[in-house]
Order: structure tokens, then sequence, then C-alpha cells
């Protein structure tokens, strides 16, 4: 089998009547209503390379599920590729976002890899999509897919979640790599106006901002006592409790944390009661572990007696990154020059996902108990852990590039960094936040509200509803 169809759940699209207000529960619900009436007998199929470790695959756990639940025969599936057709596509993510990655050419030979590595899988699609259904192609690793799925007689959107505000030349070689497997599309949605490409047609381009789910166990609400229990069974902090490392699962069944993180620095998890920074994301150089582990070293350590957390998965498990050992590695070196009393405040982690749900409990737990929660990203298509962050109203200090800022209304709703790059910067405002707990409260009670507003779910599947029902009805 060359592509695997991923299980999808089915939720209550009514059950974020809690969440939203009236009036915007009440268009949700009426959108929906439109949309299935629109799509009945047809399928709306979602195309990408891997159903774990990134906020693609989490987003579309979530909303494909609400719209199964609103009546919308809405499925998954999850391309095959072998190791250099992985690689291929990291070069193209990185050059997206304006970096070189492993410094590797896009010519005639990595289109020969990319293509290859697709084929298998149209002449599987081609048994299951039919004339009429819709899909969406999500970002670059299966962009190759949309003509042929376009010859089905599908009407086909490519969703692209990764961009960068000022093009540079790098960038530039992965559009004209990918434009002529793109440029087929009916449709072209980005993150943010600014990611949109040179060469595409205006009138097929529309902006969707991502959103989180507020009810999956990554972002549901936790009391302080199930905080302190996961993150003690997990082994992350051990902290004094009196609750059960306990969660609701997505299908609203009970879930536990059983698994431990692993620490890679060769030492032990935080100290009880210890304030926290905490980064949450992928083992990335566009995420920066080893920037944030130096500013908070030269620039936040002396002045608190907070720890830094490092999370992120286990590197073996997220398929289509084939870089994410090399930069764990990277980390670790930078970890290893600290100096012996800075070792022991710095933490590795890398997080269990052999169940994603519990991972995602993991990470809930991590970041509520965090007193600053930082995403210093050099680059970022949208950075969904800084909306759960917000929504857990943790204090966030973040890049101001890409979607971030976006997200936090800059000394309101969060701290944004002008320089991704500046460790002094960086650091005097993480050092702020820990030092002024009135700010950091107000801040983080803010951001969750920025949230509540914004970067919700129904808003995003609101969107891509009626942009789907939009091309079908012509």
């Amino acid at each position: 089998m060359s592509i695997d169809e991923v299980a999808v759940g089915v939720f209550p699209p009514e059950r974020f009547e809690s969440v939203i207000p009236v009036d915007r529960f009440r268009e949700f619900m009426e959108s929906v209503g439109r949309a299935r009436d629109a799509l009945e007998g047809r399928a709306v199929w979602n195309i990408n390379s891997t159903a774990s470790g990134g906020g693609v695959a989490e987003m579309l756990r979530s909303l494909l599920a609400y719209a199964r639940g609103a009546g919308v025969d809405a499925r998954w599936v999850v391309i095959s590729g072998n190791p250099e057709f992985f690689s291929v596509t990291k070069r193209i993510h990185n050059n997206l976002h304006g970096a070189a990655g492993d410094g590797g050419e896009l010519g005639d030979g990595e289109r020969r890899v990319y293509e290859d590595a697709l084929e298998p899988n149209i002449e599987e699609l081609s048994g299951l999509v039919r004339a009429d259904d819709v899909v969406i192609v999500h970002d670059p690793q299966p962009a190759g897919l949309i003509q042929p799925l376009k010859d089905l007689g599908a009407t086909v959107i490519w969703r692209c979640h990764v961009g960068l505000d000022l093009p540079n030349d790098t960038a530039r070689l992965a559009w004209n790599f990918l434009i002529p497997y793109v440029q087929p599309a009916d449709q072209y949605i980005f993150s943010r106006r600014a990611f949109a490409w040179e060469g595409l047609e205006t009138s097929k381009i529309t902006v969707v901002a991502p959103s989180i789910d507020a009810f999956s166990p990554k972002n549901q609400d936790m009391d302080e006592a199930t905080v302190a229990g996961i993150l003690d069974d997990a082994g992350l902090i051990h902290e004094a409790r009196d609750g059960s490392a306990t969660f609701v699962r997505q299908d609203g069944s009970p879930g536990r944390v059983d698994r431990k993180a692993t620490f890679h620095d060769g030492g032990d998890a935080p100290p009880a009661g210890v304030p926290l920074v905490v980064q949450v994301s992928r083992w990335d150089r566009l995420k920066d572990p080893v920037g944030v582990i130096q500013g908070f070293a030269d620039h936040v350590a002396a002045h608190t007696d907070a720890h830094l957390v490092m999370a992120g998965p286990a590197v073996e498990a997220v398929s289509d990154d084939p870089e994410g050992a090399q930069v764990l590695e990277e980390s670790h070196a930078a970890w290893a020059a600290l100096s012996d009393d800075l070792k022991a405040r710095v933490h590795l982690a890398t997080l269990p996902m052999e169940d994603g749900e519990e991972n995602a409990a993991m990470v809930n737990a991590l970041q509520r108990r965090a007193n600053v929660v930082v995403q210093k990203s050099l680059a970022e298509g949208f950075g969904l852990t800084v909306a759960e962050a917000m929504w857990k109203a943790r204090p966030v200090v973040a890049s101001r590039i890409g979607g971030i800022q976006d997200q936090i209304v800059e000394g309101v709703s969060g701290v944004l960094v002008s320089d991704p790059t500046d460790l002094a910067e960086f650091g005097e405002a993480v050092r702020d936040l820990l030092t002024d707990p009135d700010r950091a409260t107000k801040m983080g009670a803010d951001a969750q509200e920025r949230v509540r507003d914004e970067f919700l779910g129904p808003r995003q599947l609101m969107q891509y509803l009626k942009l789907i029902a939009g091309l079908i009805e012509g």
C-alpha cells in the first residue's frame, strides 16, 4: 500500500456552544448545515504526508471529525515516500521559509525523485477519489498529485501551511520547483496574505488562518491536581500531587498517561515548585532550540531561579522530518557546553508518540505548568503552539514573524521579539514576565480571549466549508 487512510472520529459541532458567543455559534451551525446540503453525495478528501507529529496532522484530526459530525463525508489519507523523497521535501520546506536547509539543489534529479515517489500514490488514489469529490492537498509533499486528481474530475484545493513574509531567492527556488504542480488547483489557501506566491492567479487565492480545538487532549481544561499528576507520571516534573494522570480522549472516553518522557541531557526532571520557561516544538532548526538554550543561559538564568524545558516529539516517530535527530543532537551539544549549574536548569525532553492523545495531554499539562511559554522560531507559518499556550492563559514570548504576529497583540496578549536572533531582547522579555507575575497573569487572560475571538476551530471550519460550497456551486 502506498497510501494510508487515517481513521477519523465523529465529534458533535454543538459542543462549541459552550466556548464561543451565541451569535457566532448560530452562524457556525447555519454554515455547516448549508455545506452539508451542498456536499451531499461527495467526499471531501484531505491529503498530507503524516498522521502525527505536526500541527497540520493535529488540525486535520480535529477539523475533519467536526465536519463528519456535521454530516460531511470528510476523509484523510497519508501518502508514502522513500527517504530520498522526504529529504527533497524537507529541503523544499526549509526553502519555503527562506532557509537553505541541507544546502542541496532542487533540479531535474530532485524532480525525478519527487515524481517517482508520488506515482504509486496516484495509482491508489485513482481507485478512491471519484469525479465531483473535493480534495484538499496539504503542503509541498503531495502537491504533485494535483493534476492527476484534476484528471479524475475532482475539485482540488492546495493548502499551503508554510511561508515567508518577505520572500528571498531561496524561497523562490522552492516556488519555481512547485508551481508547475500547484497551478492546476482550483483554489489556493495560505495562512497569511503575505505568504501568497508570485505567479499564482490572485483571484484563486484565499487566506485562512489555522485554529486549535478547545476540547482536544492538548487544549481541554485541566485542574492543577491533574496537571501535577500527569507531569509526575510522565517524569517531566516531580511535583507534589494529589490528582490522577487522567484526561478525556477525543471520543469522550477516559485516558491515562502511562508512558514516560525521556530527558536527553542526562539529567533529572525539574524540581517541584520552580518557575518554568517552556518551548514545545518539533526538533527543527527553524524553531531555534539552540537559540532558546543560549538565550535562557545568557540572559534569563542569572536573574531568576527558573528552569527551561525544551520539549518535542520522539524523533523516530515523525516520519516526514529526517532532520529531527540531527537537531536534537545539536540541542544536546548546546546543553553540554553550559556550565554545570546551568546544565541542571536546562532540560531537553522528548515525549512518547505511541499514543498521540497521551502525548497531547503531556503537552497540555506542561504548557499549563509553565510560567512563560516561548516560541523563538526563526520562521513560522502560523505557530499553533502559540495559540495553544494563549488558550491556557499563559503569557507568551514569541518571534515577530509569520502567523505568530497575527495571533499576539504586542504587549496585550503576549510579547513579540522583533529580531528572532536577538538573544538579549528575547531574554529580557522572558525575564520581565517571570519577575512581574501580575502583568503575566493579565497578559495570559487577554491571550485566552484573543484565541476565543479568532483562533478556535469553528471559524476555520466555517471558512473551509464556505469556500468548498462556493467552488461546487460555481
